[in-house]
């Protein structure tokens, strides 16, 4: 493998997606490339829920199947880089570095194509969609199967607040789920001077937010850690007048999907005892969304293994779970999986994820083609675990 002109070729996928983006569910013009580039290799790609990108690369003889995911889908967001690649299409970009985990996956993909005879054993690729959205594209991927017959998963994440060439790793837990919910207050309005003809939602949505502020402190097990938050209040259009609705939306961040249930069971038992006080009415919608990313133990011990053999232990950074989540959660939530971070934090660009002024560091992809394709060879040579 010549990896300088490996190098060339990811780096030119990169900027190619960078200045194409797609947003979650619209990666049409995305996926269209991806599968030129797959068939120009020899390769036949297909899709599992008609969104994603897969492809299979056999070794010299049968064994254990194992798969390699990137997400492809864009964020929108304008882009304020003024890099010469930047995004062409207004009001979109690649501010999550998607655009570097598709152009690594192709990098992964040549490199087994030119390697089938290192390894007995099937690669299955996912190009998949959507990770952005909530639940995200994996769900679909894998109700129509795409994890069907797999052994083991890998995924990784290009890392700003990791620094340029550490890698981050963790067993267990290791990025959690996330679940949304939307609440309605129905009052009686009125106006502003005459309260006591009312049943004024706005207090009651502010009862609401103290209360389910206390549900992280004073109902669950101090050993969950989890996060709700309130992200939106709307109640009124005018000073004098008070309203006979309010809305209220936020979100559930936990690493226990039973933690999940008993806080949605907590919203219910708030919004009923204030509403049922104050003689109004509510509605509560919880969406259950992406479960906890949780890293199998062996697979973790392999990686850290193959990490420390390429770069150095000390190159290997223990990682603190994550509050932000990721939908790779539905593969590990059916198969053992292993989700790593590569480092490409700067000084000189400290813009974290989704900011507009977010860029990666190209020098990282090599690299994690290393890393990967390490892991996975391991894998295979050693019939399940190092």
């Amino acid at each position: 493998m010549d990896w300088s002109i490996l190098q060339g070729r990811m780096v030119q996928y990169r900027r190619h997606f960078h200045q194409y983006p797609e947003v979650s569910h619209e990666e049409v013009k995305t996926r269209e490339f991806i599968r030129e580039e797959l068939e120009l290799l020899g390769l036949k790609p297909y899709s599992f829920s008609g969104k994603d990108v897969a492809v299979e690369i056999r070794g010299k003889a049968p064994g254990k199947t194992v798969a390699i995911r990137a997400d492809m889908d864009a964020l929108p967001v304008q882009e304020e880089t003024g890099l010469p690649f930047a995004s062409k299409n207004k009001g979109k970009m690649h501010a999550c570095g998607h655009d570097g985990h598709m152009a690594i996956l192709l990098g992964l993909v040549q490199y087994f194509v030119e390697n089938k005879c290192q390894y007995n054993g099937t690669i299955r690729f996912i190009f998949q969609h959507a990770e952005e959205s909530i639940p995200g594209g994996a769900r679909e991927v894998v109700a129509a199967g795409g994890i069907k017959g797999v052994d083991a998963i890998f995924g990784y994440h290009l890392w700003q607040p990791l620094p340029l060439g550490t890698i981050g790793i963790r067993k267990g837990a290791v990025m959690a789920g996330a679940d949304e919910f939307n609440i309605r207050i129905f009052g009686k309005g009125g106006h502003g001077s005459m309260p006591n003809e009312t049943v004024d939602p706005t207090l009651l949505a502010a009862m609401a937010i103290m209360q389910i502020h206390t549900i992280v402190s004073r109902s669950l097990s101090p050993i969950d850690p989890a996060v709700v938050s309130i992200g939106e209040l709307k109640s009124g259009s005018t000073y004098n007048v008070i309203p006979d609705q309010a809305k209220l939306s936020g979100t559930v961040r936990h690493f226990n999907q039973q933690v999940s249930k008993q806080v949605h069971q907590r919203l219910e038992d708030i919004l009923a005892g204030i509403c049922l006080s104050y003689g109004a009415k509510y509605e509560l919608e919880y969406s259950y969304g992406d479960p906890p990313v949780v890293n199998d133990e062996k697979l973790y011990s392999l990686m850290r293994k193959k990490a420390a053999a390429l770069f150095g232990g000390k190159s290997i950074m223990e990682m603190e779970p994550q509050l932000g989540s990721e939908d790779f959660s539905y593969y590990t939530d059916r198969i053992p999986g292993m989700y790593t971070f590569i480092g490409v934090g700067k000084k000189e660009n400290p813009y974290g994820h989704h900011h507009p002024k977010f860029d990666i560091d190209e020098n990282m992809f090599v690299p994690t083609v290393k890393l990967v394709s390490g892991a996975v060879l391991d894998y295979f040579k050693n019939g399940e675990f190092v």
